[in-house]
This record gives structure tokens, C-alpha cells and sequence, in this order.
């Protein structure tokens, strides 16, 4: 089974671009359009990283990460947060709650990209085409 990635995002419209992207790259992507969505679909799916926004309408991505890192074997998963916000204290929570990174937006595909492969490597797809691994 090749590596995933979840995307938590309130802003499908927005997100959708990336999401191609990604599989492009050859990971498998799952989307959530909220905050609960989020941690309901990393307990259902078990990604390999996870792409949080940190304003959603219901819990805030803080929140989700703090509470997908309770989720028993999920505790060291990834959780790369993707934000408008980029305070510094913005980006210091995020690293509170157990946030292995931070992107802000608006956000070049490949930079997410870039640090998807830096927290768990390249896919284990073989459809490899066109995907530039160079650091």
C-alpha cells in the first residue's frame, strides 16, 4: 500500500489544485471539509501525514491535531499545518499541539509537496513520472 496524505481543509475549492497534485506525486489523498471530519477520517483512514488548516468552522485545527494525536497509533503521525495566519505565535501553537510543520497561504503546491516528502518520504507508487525529488 503506498503512503497517504489528509487534507483538512474547509476551502475544498481551494484545496482541490493540491489534492491533484499530491496524487499526482503518487500518494493517496483523503479530504475533510472540517475540524471533526478531520479526526473521524485519521482514525478511519490512518494517514501517513496530515495537511491541517488551522480556521474551520467547527473546531480549529489546534484542536483537531491535539486530538488526532490521542488517537492510539497515530500519536507520531505528521501533522503539517497549512494557515493564512502567520503569526508567530500562530506558528508556536501549532508546534505546542504536536505540529511537525507549518505552511502558510497562500501556498505553492510544491513546497507542500516538498514537505510531505521530508516527514515520510517519497511514495512507494511506482507512477513516478514527472515528480522532481530534488531538496
Amino acid at each position: 500500500m503506498g503512503k497517504s496524505v489528509l487534507i483538512v481543509d474547509d476551502e475544498p475549492g481551494i484545496t482541490a489544485a493540491l489534492m491533484t497534485r499530491i496524487q499526482h506525486a503518487g500518494y493517496e489523498v483523503f479530504h475533510a471539509i472540517n475540524g471533526l471530519a478531520g479526526v473521524e477520517a485519521a482514525a478511519i483512514h490512518r494517514p501517513d501525514i496530515v495537511i491541517l488548516d488551522i480556521r474551520m468552522p467547527d473546531i480549529d485545527g489546534y484542536d483537531a491535531c491535539s486530538r488526532i494525536k490521542r488517537i492510539p497509533g497515530l500519536e507520531e503521525t505528521p501533522i503539517v499545518f497549512l494557515s493564512a495566519n502567520v503569526q508567530d505565535m500562530a506558528r508556536q501553537r501549532a508546534y505546542e499541539v504536536g505540529g511537525s510543520g507549518f505552511l502558510s497561504k497562500p501556498y505553492k503546491a510544491s513546497e507542500v509537496l516538498a514537505s510531505i516528502e521530508v516527514h515520510v518520504g517519497v511514495p512507494d507508487s511506482e507512477n513516478k513520472e514527472g515528480v522532481n525529488h530534488a531538496a
